[in-house]
């Protein structure tokens, strides 16, 4: 690749988890010529331990929250046309122990019907897209934002959890959360009681592979290792709401890092790009346990603040 600060369009975007892989491919679809840093592998990062149902959780602030998942959802609904390309299904379930606002009722219907996506299928449906659309991906760690803004004249960071160290941004903080996979024994709706307890959750997630079993919400927790009397619990839980999963043959443990902070970042601001210049950061990071809900409608208001350069 030549010098991309020559092209008034071309921008780095820093994160390959599921906020930077789909902020990216909205960058690249409308005519971009984007870059993405990632030190993983799609697959290696939290987006790829998320249970994958569409349904804000989470996140604040909840207003904004509400309408990215609003978007996010009429976007995943189209997707769910293609389920074995893209991985995205949409299924009925219950979540007896919430009542969603109006906006999100009326999209879910009664009993509701949410997306649900398959996040190994989903993450390299997304990376196809985005090389598609002639964007490209580079397993690169960010030293800086500085580093970025030296390559392109616009930055978008989608960092998450990394954001603590890139920005530096102390607010970010991350919330553990330990789940599960088990063979299916016939689970076929997907059920949710988010009030199990501070640090809990309850709910059955039926996908391709398993039944993914959960889970936890442990505030500032960073163990990155399974807990074997977690992975009992969460088993007993959800044994509770279905007997036969007492007895499921384990197929795997998760554990993920969601990348909560007292709301979204998402604005603009300017950044030196060592040149006596200036480049145009973008900041989508913080999004919580909400990261592949709210992401659709999170990458087009990141790409509207990028501006003219997306023809927005």
């Amino acid at each position: 690749m030549g010098d991309v600060r020559q092209r008034n369009e071309a921008a780095v975007v820093i994160g390959g988890g599921v906020i930077g892989l789909t902020t990216a491919v909205v960058l690249a679809e409308r005519g971009m010529a984007v870059r993405l840093w990632s030190p993983q592998e799609p697959g290696e990062t939290t987006s790829a331990v998320a249970g994958g149902l569409i349904w804000p959780y989470r996140i604040e602030p909840q207003a904004r929250a509400l309408d990215w998942a609003v978007r996010s959802f009429r976007h995943f609904s189209w997707l769910a046309e293609q389920p074995g390309l893209t991985g995205v299904r949409l299924v009925r379930g219950s979540m007896p122990d919430s009542s969603p606002p109006p906006e999100w009722a009326a999209l879910t219907g009664t009993p509701p019907r949410a997306p649900l996506v398959d996040m190994r299928t989903y993450l390299p449906y997304l990376v196809g897209r985005f090389e598609a659309a002639g964007g490209r991906w580079e397993r690169r760690a960010a030293r800086s934002l500085a580093q970025a803004a030296a390559v392109a004249p616009v930055v978008v960071n989608c960092s998450g959890l990394g954001a603590r160290e890139l920005v530096p941004d102390p607010s970010v903080r991350a919330v553990r959360g330990q789940i599960l996979v088990v063979e299916n024994p016939g689970v076929e709706e997907w059920y949710v009681a988010a009030s199990s307890g501070a640090d809990e959750t309850t709910y059955l997630l039926p996908q391709p592979y398993g039944v993914v079993l959960g889970g936890t919400a442990q505030d500032g927790a960073e163990e990155r290792e399974p807990d074997p009397a977690t992975a009992e619990a969460i088993v007993r839980r959800c044994a509770a709401v279905d007997p036969r999963l007492a007895d499921a043959k384990v197929l795997e443990h998760r554990v993920g890092l969601r990348p909560f902070r007292p709301s979204v970042r998402l604005e603009a601001q300017r950044l030196p790009d060592g040149r006596g210049g200036e480049a145009l950061c973008v900041h989508n990071y913080g999004h919580g346990g909400a990261g592949v809900t709210v992401s659709w409608g999170c990458a087009v208001d990141a790409a509207r603040l990028v501006g003219p350069a997306t023809g927005e």
